[in-house]
């Protein structure tokens, strides 16, 4: 895996504990319906960020990105409601929390930067 990508890098270790989270929700929980939310939308980021480095052309790149950015931003509705209903603790929240901001930024900035250039 080429290590000088930030999003790819940080969107698969941000899926890596998406799916410990996933594990710790049904195992320790038993929150069954949002576990498959947060695993849904958390590991689509990196998957639709490798499908953009795999595109076909800009628009393709763009679109891709567009999406790991909304899925972003749901999983990063989904951690706070996992917080606010006490599935996880404020402590145990605020560093994926940092973590899936940091991801929304990233394509976002990507975006911004693709539509100035066309």
């Amino acid at each position: 895996m080429k290590k000088d990508n930030v999003v790819r890098e940080k969107s698969y270790a941000f899926a890596l504990r998406i799916v410990k989270l996933y594990q710790f929700l049904i195992n320790e929980k038993k929150g069954f319906v949002l576990s498959r939310q947060i695993l849904r939308s958390g590991t689509s980021i990196g998957a639709n960020v490798e499908e953009a480095i795999g595109g076909q052309s800009g628009r393709d790149f763009q679109s891709k990105m567009a999406i790991a950015y909304k899925e972003a931003r749901e999983t990063h509705y989904w951690i706070r409601l996992l917080k606010d209903s006490d599935y996880l603790t404020d402590e145990h929240s605020q560093s994926i929390l940092f973590d899936c901001e940091e991801l929304m930024k990233i394509p976002g900035s990507i975006q911004k930067t693709m539509k100035i250039r066309n």
